[in-house]
């Protein structure tokens, strides 16, 4: 099935064995959200679980927590990527600190769906790339799957945890199509997984980029260069151990996310791994990535967004150490 109806799945699922959870957000219910993840909730659910909401985002972040500190676990909607910045101090200040403000005695089981960078051809603030501002703040989880199946059991696994959880969604991946068991033993929510198995050059993604990194590796082996792709799917924790694994056999990394590279998530990867595989190291860690700068229009993305040339170019001059 499409990314975007594991997903549907996903919450329909949650929301039979729990009459607790609770979906929200801006044309969420009628309409069935913009890119249609919540179609046929409302219908099936009900409008006191399917809520359609004014546009206000930072009092829909609000209402979540209050809901949540009622035992409720609502999965909040914000409509589009740049359209979170309203809802940022509610998050930051509020959602994520509260556990611990409160001595563990308090929990706000909070998901909060982005769907998040770019390709898809919009406006502006509908292809930001936002997660470091949330992976950067303690106390709260971040996570961003790359195929159905992880779209499916991670929405399930975040909507269960009992800590609030930012859910970046790759929107112009929504119907890329994947295998969905949904009888499955799911791996760890905060596991990375090798996505291909190779031995010259490490490449760590998550989100959309995999999907490029794998299609890196395959035009890469056309010129007998064999490349491991490492699926993070979680940027907040980070599974530091899967990638040190990595690169401790092949001796080389590039990290490649959509979002700049000065201060992104790249930035701490490579950190980490110059740290803890210093003496496997054939060549310094590189990052790939959007430039520091606003979000361009829409004619000119394909210039912005790292492709397929601008990864390779990175993993030549990583192999030529």
């Amino acid at each position: 099935m499409p990314i975007a109806k594991a997903l549907n799945e996903s919450l329909r699922s949650a929301m039979e064995n729990d009459p607790k959870v609770l979906v929200m957000g801006e044309d969420v219910g009628k309409l069935g959200g913009v890119f249609r993840i919540t179609d046929g909730l409302q219908k099936d659910f009900g409008e006191q679980r399917v809520i359609d909401t004014p546009l206000a985002e930072s009092g829909i972040v609000g209402s979540a927590i209050g809901l949540a500190l009622r035992g409720y676990r609502p999965v909040v909607e914000i409509q589009f990527d740049g359209f979170v910045f309203p809802a940022y101090d509610q998050i930051v200040t509020q959602l994520a600190k509260m556990h611990a403000r409160a001595l563990g005695k308090i929990k706000l089981p909070v998901v909060i769906r982005i769907p998040y960078a770019g390709g898809i051809g919009a406006v502006e603030h509908h292809s930001e790339s936002p997660e470091a501002l949330f992976a950067h703040v303690a106390g709260l989880k971040c996570v961003s799957p790359s195929n159905a199946s992880d779209a499916y059991w991670m929405m399930r696994q975040s909507i269960e945890s009992d800590d609030p959880v930012v859910f970046f969604e790759p929107k112009r991946r929504y119907w890329d199509k994947g295998e969905v068991d949904v009888t499955a033993i799911p791996a760890p929510l905060h596991a990375a997984r090798v996505a291909r198995e190779g031995g010259d050059l490490t490449l760590a993604a998550y989100g959309p980029m995999v999907k490029t990194c794998l299609e890196v590796a395959n035009a890469a082996q056309e010129e007998g260069r064999s490349l491991e792709v490492i699926d993070m799917r979680s940027m907040s924790p980070m599974d530091f151990d899967t990638v040190q694994k990595s690169v401790e056999k092949t001796g080389r990394l590039v990290v490649v996310h959509e979002a700049p590279v000065f201060l992104g998530t790249g930035s701490e990867i490579a950190a980490r791994i110059t740290e803890r595989c210093f003496y496997h190291l054939e060549a310094p860690v590189l990052r790939v990535g959007g430039f520091h700068a606003p979000y361009p229009p829409a004619r000119l993305e394909d210039e912005y967004l790292p492709g397929l040339d601008r990864v390779l170019d990175a993993v030549d001059r990583a192999l030529a150490y």
